[in-house]
């Protein structure tokens, strides 16, 4: 099994961006939904993405996405990689490509059927299931998850009400390719904990040993 890759989503500033590649994080994530406590503009993005070190990759978050939108902000903060939450056709997805994780929740009939449209479209990189329409912080049925991604073509990355506790138990039932955590590592909503953060990063590693 090689070793699972943690992204660490939510980060608003610099100083965290460092604290999470220090800490083992091999992505972070840059959220672009207004209105919501994880929120970054642009600018302020690029100033984190700026931060990071070599081969630590911001991703730009995105939820209901239109193409002006992403066009906007791809614009100001060009992210290597792009997560697609909420309704989205296959068209515009392969416009915000290549580089995208398409993010699924739902009942398992309903994801199955979205693993299945996105397996064989050339600019989705993987697929994220997650557990809500994406920050809530709702775990994901990791055993209904792992039934549904068996022998699936492309990464995955599992999310969802993960913190330090419960990853190890996630990393086991699904196997994927990497967990993504944003609620499980703050001390309120929006506010990242380094101590939180490290402990996360931590429990991945000793899960994958």
């Amino acid at each position: 099994m090689s070793r699972t890759r943690v992204k660490v989503c939510g980060v608003r500033d610099a100083e965290m961006a460092r604290v999470a590649a220090e800490a083992g994080a091999d992505a972070v994530g840059l959220v672009f939904v207004p209105g919501t406590p994880r929120a970054i503009e642009p600018e302020a993005a690029f100033a984190v993405m700026s931060a990071l070190p070599p081969l630590v990759t911001a991703v730009g978050v995105f939820r209901d996405l239109t193409l002006d939108q992403f066009v906007e902000v791809e614009q100001a903060c060009p992210t290597p990689l792009v997560q697609i939450h909420g309704p989205a056709e296959v068209d515009l997805v392969r416009r915000c490509g290549p580089g995208v994780v398409r993010a699924i929740h739902g009942p398992p009939e309903a994801m199955a059927r979205e693993l299945e449209t996105w397996a064989d479209i050339e600019e989705v990189d993987a697929v994220l299931l997650d557990g809500s329409a994406g920050g809530e912080g709702a775990p994901l049925d990791w055993a209904t998850g792992a039934k549904l991604v068996e022998g699936y073509s492309k990464p995955i990355i599992v999310a969802g009400g993960l913190d330090a506790t419960n990853v190890a138990e996630a990393i086991t039932a699904m196997r994927p390719y990497a967990v993504d955590v944003s609620s499980g590592v703050e001390s309120s909503p929006g506010v990242k904990d380094a101590a939180k953060v490290r402990s996360f990063c931590e429990a991945v590693r000793r899960a994958d040993a």
